[in-house]
C-alpha cells in the first residue's frame, strides 16, 4: 500500500499552455465570471467531458478528472487534430506527413496538437450520471493563440460578430427528424473496420409499422423512450417544444423554441449527442442518418427555421407591413440572397453522400429545386407566419449536418441580402434544381464562393475530407452491384452508427 499519495510533478503534458486564456485574452466579462463559477461546481463533479464539434459535426471529447480540468479550465487542453484530417470513414484525408498538407495550416503537419479552450458558458453537469459527469464544449486555438482557421464554432461567431456590427441577431430555430430503433444485438460491428473501412453497422428493428402519420397509437410505441428523453432535455435547459411521430416507422420529429444562433448551434450537437447516449443505454439506437437501410424508410430532413431582430427596437425584420403582406423587402432580400448561394454552399446543409437520396423527385415534401414560396412545404425556402411571427423555414438539410457550419451558412448568405451585397450570376434553366448528390454539391463547392464564408484553409480542408469520401463511395460502388434507388451498404456502414 502506498501512503504518501502520488503528486504530479507540473501541470504540463496534456495541458495546453499555462495561463493561455489570460495571456491572448481570450475571454470577455462574462465568460470570466462563468469561469469563476465552474471552479466552485468542481467540488461537486467526479468527472468533466471535453467536448469540440468537429467538420463534419460529429462530437470530439476527452473525459477528464474533476481535478484536471481545474488547469485545463483556463490553461485549454492540448488535442490532437486527428479529426480535421479523417474523413467520415476515418480515412486519412488530409496529409499531415508531408511538408505541406495543403490546407494552409502548418500546425498540421506532423500531426501537431492545437488547444482547446473551455467555454465556462456551456459548462453543465449532466442530471442522472454516475460518476457526476458536466458536460462543457470548447473552442479551438492555433499554438500561438489565434483562433484555429478550421474551427466550425469559430465561423459562427465571425458571421454573429457581422450581425452584431449591425445591430442585428438572428433567431434560430430547429425542427429535427431522426429514427429510434431496437438493438438486435451487443455486437460492436468491427469485423473488416479500420481506416476508411467502416465494420458492419448496428443491427436494429423497426419500432413500429410506420405510416400513420402523428398518430397517437404509432406516439406510444415510442413513448417509453422519448417522453423519458423529452424530460432529460429539458432538464439540460434545452428549449425544448415537442416530440412528434413522423411518417416513417419510428421516425421521429423533435422541435425546438427559437434560440440564438450559437445556442442553436450548441443545443444541436449537444441534443444528437445525449439522444444517441440515452437510446443506446436502454438497448436502442438512435441515428441521424437522413435514409438508413431500414425497410419502408422515409428520409429524415433538418428543417432550419430563422429570422432576424433588430437589437435597438426588437422588430422583427421579416415582418411585412399590413395584412396581405406575406415578408418585408428585407425578408424578401434575404431570402433572394439564400437561393443566389444555394449551390455555393448547399455541401454545407447536405454533407453526406446519403442526405441525397431524400433529394429526389418522389420524395414529394422533399424540396428539389431552388425556389422560395409561402406556406409550401415542398419549396426549398417555406416563408412562415405573419407579423412578428415572420420567418424562413429552410427545408433542405439532413439531420446529421454540422450544425454550426449549416447555420453559418444560412445567416452569411441572408446576411448578403440585407447588406445589399452584389449577387452572383443567376442560375441557368438547367441549375434550378438542386444538387442531386454529393459529388455534384462537392464540384459546385469547389468551384464557388465558399470561401468567403470559410477561409481558403477550412475550404481546402472540406474538400479534401469530401473528395475522399465520394471517391470511396464511388470506388465501392464500381465494384460492387447495388440498385441505385436503395440504400447501399456502403452508406449504412459509413454513416449509420457514427450518426
Amino acid at each position: 500500500m502506498r501512503i504518501r499519495p502520488w503528486t504530479p510533478l507540473s501541470e504540463q503534458g496534456s495541458v495546453g499552455r499555462p495561463s493561455f486564456v489570460a495571456d491572448h485574452e481570450l475571454w470577455d466579462d462574462d465568460r470570466l465570471a462563468a469561469a469563476d463559477r465552474v471552479e466552485a461546481e468542481l467540488a461537486h463533479v467526479d468527472l468533466v467531458r471535453l467536448v469540440f464539434g468537429d467538420p463534419h459535426g460529429l462530437a470530439r471529447s476527452k473525459t477528464l478528472t474533476a481535478d484536471a480540468f481545474r488547469a485545463v479550465l483556463r490553461n485549454g487542453m492540448n488535442f490532437s487534430p486527428g479529426p480535421f484530417l479523417f474523413d467520415t470513414g476515418h480515412a486519412v484525408a488530409v496529409d499531415f506527413l508531408g511538408d505541406d498538407p495543403g490546407v494552409g495550416v502548418d500546425e498540421l503537419v506532423g500531426a501537431g496538437n492545437f488547444v482547446a479552450v473551455p467555454d465556462p458558458l456551456t459548462f453543465q453537469i449532466l442530471p442522472d450520471r454516475a460518476p457526476r459527469t458536466a458536460w462543457v464544449l470548447a473552442d479551438e486555438y492555433l499554438r500561438d493563440g489565434t483562433p484555429h482557421p478550421l474551427s466550425s464554432r469559430g465561423v459562427l461567431r465571425r458571421v454573429l460578430a457581422e450581425y452584431e456590427s449591425r445591430g442585428l441577431a438572428p433567431a434560430v430555430g430547429l425542427e429535427v427528424e431522426w429514427y429510434l430503433t431496437r438493438r438486435l444485438d451487443d455486437e460492436p460491428g468491427n469485423t473488416g473496420n479500420g481506416f476508411g473501412l467502416q465494420g458492419q453497422a448496428p443491427r436494429v428493428a423497426a419500432m413500429n409499422a410506420g405510416y400513420q402519420f402523428n398518430l397517437d397509437a404509432q406516439y406510444d410505441t415510442i413513448a417509453p423512450l422519448t417522453d423519458p428523453l423529452a424530460l432529460r432535455l429539458l432538464e439540460l435547459g434545452l428549449p425544448l417544444r415537442s416530440m412528434e411521430h413522423e411518417s416513417g416507422p419510428g421516425q421521429v420529429e423533435t422541435t425546438f423554441s427559437p434560440m440564438t444562433a450559437l445556442d442553436a448551434a450548441d443545443a444541436m450537437l449537444l441534443f444528437r449527442t445525449v439522444t444517441k447516449q440515452f437510446c443506446a443505454a436502454r438497448g436502442h439506437h438512435a441515428s441521424f442518418m437522413s435514409h438508413p437501410a431500414l425497410d419502408s424508410a422515409d428520409p429524415s430532413g433538418w428543417h432550419l427555421n430563422q429570422s432576424v431582430i433588430e437589437r435597438a427596437t426588437g422588430r422583427n425584420l421579416f415582418e411585412a407591413e399590413g395584412p396581405s403582406g406575406s415578408m418585408s423587402p428585407e425578408g424578401k432580400a434575404y431570402a433572394d440572397s439564400l437561393l443566389d448561394w444555394a449551390r455555393d454552399l448547399f455541401m454545407l446543409s447536405v454533407p453526406t453522400v446519403n442526405g441525397y437520396r431524400r433529394l429526389a423527385a418522389h420524395h414529394t415534401l422533399a424540396p428539389t429545386r431552388i425556389g422560395w414560396r409561402v406556406e409550401d412545404r415542398s419549396a426549398m425556402l417555406r416563408i412562415v407566419g405573419t407579423g412578428a411571427g415572420a420567418h424562413i423555414e429552410n427545408r433542405v438539410g439532413e439531420p446529421c449536418a454540422n450544425p454550426y457550419l449549416n447555420i453559418a451558412a444560412q445567416l452569411f448568405a441572408g446576411l448578403q441580402g440585407l447588406a445589399g451585397g452584389a449577387a452572383g450570376d443567376a442560375p441557368a434553366p438547367g441549375e434550378l434544381l438542386v444538387p442531386q448528390s454529393l459529388r455534384q454539391s462537392l464540384e459546385a463547392f469547389r468551384a464557388g464562393r465558399a470561401a468567403q464564408l470559410l477561409g481558403t484553409p477550412l475550404t481546402a480542408c472540406l474538400t479534401k475530407l469530401k473528395e475522399s469520401e465520394v471517391s470511396r463511395y464511388e470506388t465501392w460502388c464500381a465494384q460492387n452491384s447495388s440498385r441505385p434507388d436503395r440504400t447501399t451498404q456502403w452508406e449504412q456502414r459509413e454513416y449509420f452508427g457514427a450518426y
